[in-house]
């Protein structure tokens, strides 16, 4: 490996890996030494990256807008394609159109070679059905999961009953062919799953939860693992 591709190697790594970043750790992930990690990280900051602290106390690599763009590897770019066309075959209206919008820029961005690699790239994602369509503004709600306010709305559940809901809205996740709202139910005072397309007037209140969201969400999807695996569990016992 060169000077420059292991300095951009390092690059990758600090961007990819839970700061603060120890020495150690990121001697075992570039499969290197110690004194190179040091002199390396010294070479970046001469070179104009922001990396915060120092030995003993692990590294923060410090984004800034007057370092070269960021490259990426010809499988990045592959896994690129089939992440946004799998969005814009299965997400709302306006994300859909977003993950149109953002694999055109990539492809003006990159090298001629990679851009010819991501225009006719080998991987690609279809579908035959779409999810229904949200009947409510999901823009809407990603922006109040990511404010964490509670939001309100009507419901109608598989059978048609109607209900009024308050919730934490902790995370939109694509489950069973549905766009699907993970939160915590304050009707159920219980974690819950909503379908986009039987949401009806959305109103998202004042009500913060913050810093909550994260924790609940993790603590969510913890559950819907366990679910999983007895499930699994059950059915493997049948055989």
């Amino acid at each position: 490996m060169t000077r420059t591709h292991r300095l951009f190697q390092l690059m990758q790594t600090f961007r990819r890996m839970t700061p603060p970043i120890t020495a150690q750790s990121l001697a075992y992930e570039m499969d290197v030494s110690l004194r190179t990690i040091y002199r390396d990280v010294d070479e970046l900051r001469g070179l104009g990256a922001i990396i915060d602290g120092e030995a003993g106390f692990g590294f923060t690599l410090i984004e800034d807008a007057t370092l070269p763009p960021l490259g990426f590897e010809n499988d990045e770019l592959e896994a690129l394609v089939l992440g946004l066309r799998e969005v814009a075959a299965i997400a709302d209206p306006v994300l859909a159109k977003a993950a149109t919008t953002a694999l055109s820029k990539i492809q003006a961005r990159v090298p001629p070679k990679q851009a010819h690699r991501l225009k006719h790239a080998v991987l690609d994602a279809r579908r035959f059905w779409s999810p229904e369509p949200p009947r409510i503004d999901a823009a809407v709600l990603r922006q109040a999961t990511w404010d964490e306010l509670s939001v309100r709305f009507a419901y109608a559940d598989g059978k048609g009953n109607q209900t009024e809901r308050t919730v934490k809205p902790l995370g939109i996740v694509y489950m069973d062919n549905s766009n699907v709202l993970l939160a915590w139910c304050h009707l159920r005072q219980d974690f819950r799953m909503f379908r986009l397309d039987r949401m009806d007037d959305l109103n998202v209140t004042d009500d913060s939860f913050r810093p909550h969201r994260v924790s609940l969400l993790r603590d969510y999807m913890a559950r819907i693992r366990a679910e999983k695996h007895i499930v699994a569990k059950d059915r493997a016992t049948e055989y």
